[in-house]
């Protein structure tokens, strides 16, 4: 299974602008910058892409864990925080914060899950950065 994404950028790395286009359509020259990388500017950043991508994965594979446990999980929320030096050009370190419901799980088989879930998702075994996590489960 393939997916891409295109990234068209113009201009210096500082002054230029670009637009991200995904796929599925989900993003259509949706518009990023030197601004909305670096400050606050309009538009989406890759290290925004990426919590988004780690969270969405992290959260499908923790519910496959779940699941194989013969639980539904009724909701997973999980935010991803991307840590960029910009000095050092790279992502030091990813924090996952994630909040579970799911009847009959028990603490100690939901955080075997967690820490299963973390570990192989896809989007975490591509990082080369730090991931740590907080995790809670709902009762």
């Amino acid at each position: 299974m393939k997916r891409n994404a295109t990234a068209i950028w113009t201009g210096t790395g500082k002054d230029g602008k670009g637009t991200l286009s995904t796929q599925s359509g989900t993003l259509s020259n949706t518009q990023y910058s030197f601004k909305s990388r670096f400050e606050e500017g309009v538009g989406t950043n890759p290290e925004e892409l990426v919590a988004a991508a780690h969270s969405g994965c992290f959260s499908m594979k923790l519910s496959f864990n779940i699941s194989a446990e013969n639980i539904t999980p009724e909701e997973i929320h999980t935010k991803a925080t991307v840590n960029l030096n910009p000095e050092k050009g790279e992502i030091t370190d990813v924090h996952l914060e994630v909040k579970v419901r799911a009847s009959g799980l028990s603490k100690e088989k939901f955080d075997e899950l967690v820490a299963d879930a973390k570990a192989n998702c896809p989007i975490s075994k591509l990082l080369n950065a730090d991931i740590t996590i907080d995790a809670e489960l709902l009762s």
